[in-house]
Parts: C-alpha cells; sequence; structure tokens
C-alpha cells in the first residue's frame, strides 16, 4: 500500500488573535463594571443630560429607532448595542443647543501596529426607499489615548480631548444627511492601527461630535455602535514559526531542541500526531531555549504547537 503524508490534516492558513471585544450586551452597569468609562463634556451640558449607554426599549412601537419593532444590535438580541442622542447639549432636554462631544471610553488593551480594530455604527433613524436620508445629521469619532492605565480623560467642555489625541475614525465628518450608516449591514468601520514604537497600552473612545447640536440646532439625532473588536492578524502558523522559531535535529531520536527568536515568551507547547491528537503538552513557560523529551513517541510524522500572546506557531517534525 502506497503510504501518503496526511498534510490536509494541519492546514496553514492566516489567521488573527482577539485582543479584545465587547458586543454591549446586557445592562449599561455591566457595561461600566466591565471597565468602560463614560463623560459628557458638551457644551453646555445641563445636569441631567445623558451619557452613552445600553439600549433598553421595553415596549418597541413602529417609531422606535433602530429598527422599529425590533431594535437589535448587530449581534445579539433586543437591546444589544450601546447609543447616544442629541440631548447631549442644551438647556434642557427639549431646549437649546450647542456643541456634542459625549464619550465612551474602553478599558485598557494592549495593541501593536497592525492590528485592526472594528466596529459597526448607524444612525437610529428607520430609512425608507422613500426616505433614505437621515432627517439630522450625526457624527462620530474613533480616538485614541497611548498612555493606558495612566490616560487622562476629556475635560473642560467640547473641546476637550484629554489624552485622546490620535484620531483613528471620523464617521460623517462633513455632517451630510446621507453619509452616516443608516442600517447595521452598511455599518462595518474598519481601522489598522499604525505610528506605535512596539507593543502599547492603549485606551480607546468613541465621541460623539456635533456641532450645532441639541433639541434646538440643525443637527444631531441619535445613533449607536456595536461589535467593538480589536484584532491582531497573524501570518500562517507555519511562517510565525519559521519568523520565530526553529527546532534541531529534525528528524529527532529522543530530544528535540525549541529555540526562541524575538524575544517572545512561549506559555504552551504541544506535539499533535498525524491523526490530530495531542500526544504531548508541556505548560512550562520560556523565552529562550527548550530541551523536549519525544523518546516516548513513537517513529512517524508530528506537528509542534508553541502558543505565545503573538499567536500560534506551528511546524512539522519527524521522529525517529
Amino acid at each position: 500500500m502506497k503510504k501518503i503524508l496526511l498534510l490536509l490534516l494541519f492546514p496553514i492558513i492566516g489567521f488573527s488573535q482577539n485582543q479584545f471585544a465587547f458586543g454591549f450586551d446586557g445592562t449599561t452597569a455591566a457595561m461600566i463594571s466591565a471597565g468602560w468609562q463614560v463623560t459628557n463634556q458638551s457644551s453646555p451640558v445641563y445636569a441631567t443630560a445623558p451619557t452613552w449607554s445600553i439600549a433598553d426599549y421595553t415596549a418597541p412601537t413602529a417609531t422606535t429607532p433602530f429598527g422599529g419593532l425590533t431594535p437589535n444590535g448587530q449581534a445579539g438580541g433586543l437591546n444589544s448595542f450601546a447609543l447616544i442622542n442629541y440631548t447631549s447639549t442644551g438647556t434642557s432636554s427639549t431646549a437649546g443647543s450647542g456643541t456634542i462631544s459625549n464619550w465612551l471610553i474602553t478599558p485598557v488593551v494592549n495593541v501593536q501596529n497592525g492590528d485592526v480594530v472594528t466596529f459597526y455604527t448607524r444612525i437610529g433613524k428607520n430609512t425608507t426607499t422613500a426616505d433614505p436620508n437621515a432627517s439630522f445629521a450625526d457624527r462620530l469619532q474613533l480616538r485614541m489615548s497611548t498612555t493606558g492605565s495612566t490616560t487622562t480623560n476629556p475635560t473642560g467642555g467640547s473641546a476637550g480631548l484629554g489624552d485622546f489625541t490620535t484620531l483613528l475614525d471620523d464617521v460623517n465628518p462633513n455632517l451630510n444627511l446621507t453619509d452616516y450608516p443608516t442600517s447595521w449591514a452598511t455599518g462595518l468601520r474598519t481601522v489598522t492601527i499604525s505610528g506605535l514604537s512596539g507593543p502599547t497600552d492603549v485606551k480607546f473612545a468613541f465621541r460623539y461630535f456635533v456641532t450645532s447640536g441639541g433639541p434646538a440646532g440643525n443637527n444631531s439625532d441619535i445613533i449607536g455602535i456595536d461589535s467593538f473588536s480589536v484584532d491582531r492578524p497573524v501570518a500562517s502558523a507555519q511562517s510565525f514559526f519559521t519568523n520565530n522559531f526553529s527546532i534541531y535535529p529534525n528528524p529527532a531520536n529522543n530530544v528535540l531542541n525549541l529555540s526562541v527568536k524575538n524575544g517572545l515568551t512561549v506559555n504552551e507547547i504541544s506535539v499533535v500526531d498525524i491523526n490530530g491528537r495531542t500526544v504531548k503538552t508541556i505548560n512550562n513557560s520560556f523565552d529562550s531555549e527548550m530541551e523536549i523529551n519525544v523518546s516516548d513517541l513513537t517513529s512517524g510524522v508530528y506537528m509542534l504547537n508553541v502558543k505565545t500572546e503573538e499567536g500560534v506557531a506551528t511546524s512539522k517534525f519527524v521522529k525517529n
């Protein structure tokens, strides 16, 4: 019988590692407990003006924003998204106008150049083919602070940015009635991180930023966001291994040596046989070199999976 090396059992594909994700399910209190922060720096801002919150429509009607009878998020069920509206500024909830600057700030996230930030946003108005435009123009910024846990939040009114001086995305900066996404299906936003000196603790912030907003303003209505995620694209598991590790000797008899490059820390090693079964797991952390005892393995082809904080590296080796 002809022997066939079943390499298809070990597909080499590209993938990404999630660094942070939040789906805005649950309650506003749960969001705050998870480390999110809110601050309304609109000018003027009255005492009971809202901050960002999780939607809580209890009796949807045909005129309820975000889908009428079913105001669902981009993912999840009823009320599974965060929102903010025009009453962020003014002299009351029904009068006045001003500049809206209402912030929703993430917990600390560790990122590096090349990481991809995604989220969904839409206006709340239920547009139709006959009436496809927003009633009032809205705007949303995504900003970043590179000072991590020591970040200074915005203060001092609508012009204040705190440490959030890096603008990553600006949705409808010209305040047009046609340019803000009108559905979750069209509301995906994608940003790639760049300009950092290396891995960095950051915070992201959504800034609802509308001039001439408020109950008596020319702009601002209601917007939502959902499915915020930060992901790290990783090259194929094989190329990731080649760039960061080496193994020798290969074929191996009793010992396989794993050498680490580029200062990566290995968190776990597993050996998988040609049938896809994990036959050995090593949980010792190290960042230089390790001897792996393979004397107890039967002769054949194996895959070595090396788990790090940057992703999983994979390489084939032969046991004599």
